[in-house]
């Protein structure tokens, strides 16, 4: 395949098979695996500011039923088609598969560009398309619960949830149709961090293995190991964020404009806020300057993350980037001549199917959360702090000394909802990680990280099929 014409959803299609090969399925069945299940394409009329009439092209892809509802992001992008939907939602399949979420692969996404539209007239397209999905039953908290994703936040959810709930009166979990919305509509504290801080803990993980550290020669750990992040967009800022936060040294930072590099660190929140204020990261005081963001990628560091847009890394610079360790904070990052490249080269490649998937681990307990209509801790956040304030009281005065009031703030303290969100998240990627190696492995036939997430994701769908009778 070459880049010139580049499918994502056949590379996706290419990984699937590469890793089939290693289960035992049926190979009717694995077809019926890797085929979408439903394909919505939509054209709608939306007026604009200045009164002239604009078709809108759109999609909704449900790649996978054998959980419902599916689950996926709604991007908007100039560059939206339906191959790429039909990617985005077949790795939307095995991504919760891999972190044991309960959801079927979805993915939507409208081809515009929204810079190039006002508030009001994203508004109109955003209620537009969700009134489509109710129409055409794409959208439910037990069908399909769209995210944000590319272009799209916590503003957009929240028109989709209101145009649901206006038209689906009364339906008591309605706030489940949709996750990603403000934490005044039903949010989940740490919802909007989910995704980079889903990619450092995976990141962190596979960097705690022994095995693989002494392949790379790397010491174990993530302190003091030299980092670069591509995009800083939300999923970029917050995994550069917490890599930084953990005593990594993120020393380049990537956008479209160009890239900042300093040897000895960047300091992250004062780049973001930096471009904030000038609407470049370029300029930052102390920075190296790099015209072309994607020279950034080809610097010399541990880890890198490109966390923007697909196919950044491909056959044609794959052999230049001299990172250890790379880790898909986006979609799609590489391309498959980039992973066979890395493969035989023995870099690790932390697959997107699994690593970024902090967001819909989060989305998940969002919709629990929308389902159970109670705030994660209230029930036990006061009775944690009674126990606990019991326990060190009896310590204190069996051994008559008294605790200081930092320790003892943070001996009492319950958890809030943001703690059992980040705590929920770190069990899912742990445990992500480990399963994912074990099946690596046990067969070293397997030739990297990311088949062996496919082996591990197929024969969960493939055994949920086996389960139900559907296949034998």
């Amino acid at each position: 395949m070459s880049d010139k014409n580049y499918s994502f959803f056949g590379a996706v299609e290419r990984s699937f098979d590469k890793a089939a090969r290693f289960t035992k399925w049926d190979s009717g069945l694995l077809n019926h695996i890797r085929q979408c299940n439903a394909v919505l394409q939509l054209r709608f009329p939306i007026k604009r500011d200045n009164g002239e009439i604009e078709v809108i092209e759109a999609y909704r892809v449900q790649h996978s039923h054998h959980k419902t509802p599916c689950k996926g992001g709604i991007r908007f992008a100039a560059e939206v088609n339906q191959d790429e939907v039909m990617a985005l939602a077949a790795l939307m399949t095995y991504k919760c598969t891999i972190v044991n979420v309960p959801f079927g692969g979805g993915k939507g996404g409208i081809k515009i560009d929204p810079k190039k539209y006002s508030v009001g007239e994203l508004e109109r397209i955003t209620r537009r398309y969700t009134s489509e999905l109710i129409k055409k039953n794409f959208i439910g908290p037990g069908i399909d619960v769209p995210a944000p994703d590319y272009g799209t936040g916590e503003r957009e959810m929240s028109w989709v949830l209101d145009t649901y709930v206006s038209m689906r009166s009364g339906e008591l979990d309605a706030a489940g149709c949709v996750t990603g919305k403000p934490i005044t509509q039903g949010g989940v504290r740490g919802r909007r961090e989910a995704t980079g801080l889903g990619v450092f803990y995976g990141t962190r993980e596979v960097c705690n293995i022994p095995d693989i550290m002494s392949k790379l020669s790397l010491p174990l750990g993530i302190e003091n190991k030299r980092v670069i992040v591509q995009g800083l967009g939300n999923v970029g800022y917050w995994a550069a964020h917490f890599f930084q936060l953990a005593g990594a040294k993120v020393i380049a930072l990537a956008e479209y404009e160009g890239a900042i590099f300093d040897e000895k660190g960047l300091d992250v929140e004062a780049v973001f806020q930096h471009r904030k204020k000038s609407g470049s990261i370029l300029n930052f005081p102390g920075a190296k300057h790099i015209k072309h963001a994607n020279e950034a990628l080809e610097l010399e560091c541990d880890i890198l993350i490109p966390a923007a847009l697909e196919n950044v890394i491909n056959e044609e610079n794959a052999p230049r980037i001299k990172a250890k360790i790379i880790g898909e904070g986006a979609n799609g990052p590489l391309t498959p001549e980039a992973d066979d490249y890395f493969a035989k080269k023995g870099t690790i490649v932390i697959p997107d199917m699994y690593l970024n998937a902090g967001g819909v681990t989060v989305s998940y307990f969002e919709w629990l959360k929308n389902l159970s209509h109670v705030r994660y801790g209230r029930m036990e956040k006061r009775f944690t702090e009674n126990v606990h304030s019991s326990i060190l009281n009896q310590i204190e005065e069996l051994t008559g000394k008294k605790s200081n009031a930092h320790a003892r703030e943070l001996i009492m303290r319950g958890p809030d909802e943001v703690d059992f969100v980040y705590s929920g998240l770190e069990e899912t990627m742990i445990n992500a990680t480990h399963e994912i190696m074990t099946v690596w492995k046990e067969n070293p036939a397997i030739p990297d990280m990311r088949t062996a997430a496919y082996v591990v994701a197929i024969n969960k769908v493939a055994i949920i099929y086996a389960e139900l009778g559907i296949f034998p």
